[in-house]
This record gives C-alpha cells, sequence and structure tokens, in this order.
C-alpha cells in the first residue's frame, strides 16, 4: 500500500512538472506590439502597444506589465493574451519595479518617479528634479539614482504591510560619480553604474554607508549603447560588470575584490547568466551587433563564439528548458538554441520563429491546467 501511495505520488509530481511552461513574450520594436511564441509557435501579438524603442516587460503572478519609451505603464493578462489597461506616467519612462501592492516608475521627461497601485491608479508622484534610473526594492525601501544630479535617494515606505503605500525620503546619497546609468541589486548591496566616472558605486542598505569602486576602463571608445546591469549577473560568489565604451567584462567576488578583467570582442551591452549559474552570454554594440561570446564563470575563459547575420538586440536564457534565446533584430528573427550539452561548441540551432523587429525577450512562467 505504502509503495503504492509513493508511486501515485511520484506520478502526480511528474504529471505537475510537466504541466510547468514558458510563454515567451518578445517586445516588436517597430511594431508597437508585442509578440507571443508558445508551445514553440508564434502564436499572438498584442498590438497598439505604444512606443516600443525602449519597451521593458516584467511579471509579478498572472499579472503583467509594460513601459515605453513613451511613458505609458501597461497592464496585460500574460494567460488570456489581452491588453487591459494603460496610464501614461510621463513622456518618457526608462524603469519601473513591481511591489506586492504597487508599481515604481522612473521617469525621464517629467522628472518624477510615480507610485501606481497594481491596477495603474495613480498613488503618489515623487518629484526629482531629475531624470531617474535603477529603480529597485529592498524591504521597506525604493531606491533610485537621479541621473542629473549624481545622486542616489533612498524612499521609505511609511504604510508597510498596509493597501496603500507612501513613500518619503530617508536619505540622500550625493556626489555618488559621474551621470549614474543603471543599478543592480543583491541581498542588502545596491551598486550603480558610471556613465562618467571610471568606477561603479555600492550602497550597503542597512547601514547606508556608500563607496566606489575603481575600474580599469582603460581608454573609452565612442559608445552607440549603454551597457545595462541587472540580476541576471550575479551569480553566487561573483559580481560580473560590463565596462563603458571598453572591451572588458569586470569579474568581483561579492566583497567587490577584484578577480579579473574578461577582454571581450567589443563594448558589451548585457552581460547574461544561465540559471544554472556555468555561463555567462555577452552581447556587443556597433560593427560586433551581430556577435555574442560565452564565458565559463569558473574559469573566466570564453568557451563558444556566435556570429549571427543580424544585430542581437537581446538574449534571455530559458527556466524551463535548455535553451537560449536570440532576438535577431536586423533578419526579424528570434531563435531558439539548445544548450543542453557540457560542450558550448556543441550547442546548436534548435527553433526560429519570424517576429518583425524584435527586442527584448521576457519569460512568463505558468502551468496549464
Amino acid at each position: 500500500m505504502k509503495k503504492a501511495l509513493q508511486i501515485v505520488i511520484i506520478t502526480l509530481l511528474f504529471f505537475t512538472a510537466i504541466q510547468a511552461r514558458e510563454k515567451i513574450f518578445v517586445v516588436e520594436r517597430e511594431n508597437s506590439a508585442l509578440a507571443v511564441i508558445d508551445h514553440n509557435l508564434m502564436s499572438n501579438e498584442i498590438k497598439n502597444m505604444h512606443n516600443f524603442n525602449h519597451a521593458v516587460v516584467k511579471f509579478r503572478g498572472n499579472d503583467g506589465y509594460v513601459i515605453t519609451r513613451d511613458g505609458y505603464v501597461i497592464k496585460f493578462d500574460p494567460l488570456s493574451e489581452k491588453k487591459l489597461k494603460e496610464y501614461r506616467t510621463s513622456k518618457s519612462a526608462i524603469g519601473f519595479i513591481i511591489g506586492k501592492n504597487f508599481l515604481a516608475v522612473a521617469n525621464y521627461d517629467n522628472k518624477t518617479v510615480e507610485i501606481l497601485d497594481r491596477n495603474l491608479n495613480p498613488i503618489q508622484s515623487i518629484k526629482t528634479g531629475s531624470r531617474n534610473v535603477g529603480i529597485k526594492l529592498y524591504k521597506d525601501y525604493l531606491i533610485f539614482a537621479c541621473m542629473d544630479k549624481d545622486q542616489l535617494w533612498v524612499m521609505k515606505n511609511e504604510n508597510m504591510g498596509k493597501k496603500i503605500p507612501h513613500f518619503v525620503l530617508h536619505k540622500k546619497i550625493k556626489n555618488i560619480g559621474k551621470v549614474p546609468f543603471d543599478a543592480m541589486i543583491n541581498k542588502n548591496l545596491y551598486i550603480v553604474g558610471l556613465f562618467n566616472s571610471p568606477d561603479i558605486g555600492v550602497l550597503n542598505l542597512n547601514n547606508m554607508k556608500y563607496k566606489k569602486i575603481p575600474l580599469a576602463l582603460g581608454k573609452k571608445e565612442r559608445i552607440l549603447k549603454v551597457p545595462h546591469f541587472g540580476f541576471w549577473s550575479i551569480s553566487k560568489g561573483k559580481f560580473f560588470i560590463p565596462a563603458v565604451g571598453n572591451k572588458k567584462v569586470f569579474v568581483f567576488d561579492h566583497k567587490f575584490n577584484f578577480i579579473k578583467a574578461i577582454k571581450t570582442e567589443g563594448n558589451p551591452v548585457f552581460t547574461s547568466l544561465s540559471p544554472d549559474k556555468k555561463w555567462l552570454a555577452v552581447t556587443f554594440s556597433g560593427k560586433k551587433f551581430p556577435i555574442v561570446q560565452i564565458i565559463n564563470t569558473k574559469t573566466l575563459k570564453i568557451v563558444r563564439r556566435f556570429k549571427f547575420n543580424g544585430w542581437i538586440l537581446h538574449l534571455r536564457w530559458s527556466n524551463q528548458s535548455k535553451h537560449l534565446y536570440f532576438s535577431i533584430n536586423t533578419k526579424n528573427m528570434v531563435v531558439a538554441y539548445n544548450v543542453s550539452n557540457k560542450d558550448p561548441k556543441k550547442w546548436w540551432k534548435h527553433f526560429e520563429w519570424p517576429v518583425p523587429k524584435p527586442s527584448g525577450i521576457f519569460l512568463f512562467n505558468y502551468k496549464e491546467k
């Protein structure tokens, strides 16, 4: 009887696992549309999504949200693939974060951070007098960088645990370095990139102490696309940080001891870490848009070079299957490589989908009923 029960439980767990699926949403940069790839098919488009030149998609639970270059926040249903509501926070938005019961949107044009509820009703407007970037959450803190003021603002939610949040200024860190442009967060450390300083900035959110970490940048080249930071470039023991205007990926341990500067083929834009933390995929700008390099995170050596027949504007590792997705913007194509082999030189193209002018790739994980 006991053995029979174990078999039933194992069967149920297996059935549940195979029902877990990954739906791919791809920004159609020139089309104001969000392409949907499901069951390995290009299955739908969500249209009328405004200016998608720098669109960002995020999910929380079964809610999907998009911010657009022209300042709209759009809520959509990733299951039914329908647009639900939109609200314009500014003429130009750049980033946002989703809390349990709110959204915080960092704006360029009207120089504010806007707080909305999860149904896109406005709650609070935080005036900064600056373009705002690198917006993150930590406990009851909201943190962002003021690009035009060289400052970090830490806002505290006075209504933590209540339905409607209210943020007040907790700490303002001045003179952090010249022109902050993006940030990532790891536990209590907020790490900010500085466009015109040869450093990165690190704010400890437990004691609010700030320090600069110098980078050996060398001579800066012409920058066509600004590097992007993100949680995907943080492994268990290392930070991987793309250089600004230089052909390097910097590697530090979590105490910010310098490990290595990995020389790359071009100026890096994205450093994207695989789910098992074994591989780092690096994309580039300018003439090197068609190139992607794969770095072994243990040896810190480049182990695979891809050259595509068009510009790679984004890539994403699958969380559900052994695939690495690439958006080839100038060839109107998204491709998936099978990365199950332990040797990256044996990774092979598995799928391709026609997507008009693809850019950002975003993954929604769900369970089929």
